[in-house]
């Protein structure tokens, strides 16, 4: 059986580190679910003008309808945003804000972010992660932060391809109904204190 996954991009420019991170996203989802999925990108940047129509009439152009239908008909959503001052952007909440109530409810979601510096990636936990909690969607754990450093320089590349798996085998796993694999903890197997202490006697 065919998932389908709703990608929304809300990168402003062409090509963009927001649709980039979010087609990196979308690709580890699909090897976690074995390529039995059906990938529906939907890039903001293009229904701008039709979102702030949206928001002064009510209405969404047919465009913008058939991107809405695609997002609240999936089994899944990835949703990418750039950070401007310390939040989602402006696009972003917008596209979101336009949604029939409950139409993401209990629906699997996995978050991303892009930014100039690692000091805005606390942005995925105070403002989007509580987006989708009052959306009542089922947002994964991991929450994927890339900054402009992440790209590729000094192996920092493959540090934002361990949480970019990590984040999509949470995803899979809720996308499936099955419990994500665990990492395995170091600690789990050690020596008690009273036998470490009783070995020096």
């Amino acid at each position: 059986m065919t998932t389908r996954v709703a990608v929304v991009s809300a990168g402003l420019s062409q090509p963009s580190s927001t649709r980039l991170l979010a087609d990196r996203l979308a690709a580890a989802t699909a090897r976690e679910l074995g390529g039995e999925v059906e990938l529906d990108f939907v890039d903001l940047r293009d229904h701008a003008r039709d979102l702030a129509d949206n928001l002064l009439t009510g209405f969404p152009a047919p465009a913008l309808r058939a991107a809405i239908e695609q997002v609240v008909t999936a089994d899944g959503l990835i949703a990418v945003t750039p950070i401007f001052s310390a939040s989602y952007s402006g696009l972003f909440k917008t596209f979101f804000d336009v949604l029939e109530p409950d139409s993401l409810a209990a629906m699997p979601v996995l978050t991303g972010a892009t930014g100039g510096t690692e000091r805005h990636s606390l942005a995925l936990e105070h403002a989007v992660r509580p987006l989708f909690a009052y959306l009542r969607s089922i947002v994964v754990p991991t929450a994927v932060y890339a900054a402009s450093t992440d790209w590729g320089a000094n192996g920092a590349d493959k540090a934002l391809n361990h949480r970019i798996d990590r984040a999509a085998a949470e995803f899979g796993a809720l996308l499936l109904g099955r419990s994500a694999t665990r990492p395995s903890d170091p600690y789990t197997d050690t020596t008690p204190f009273e036998d470490l202490l009783a070995a020096q006697h």
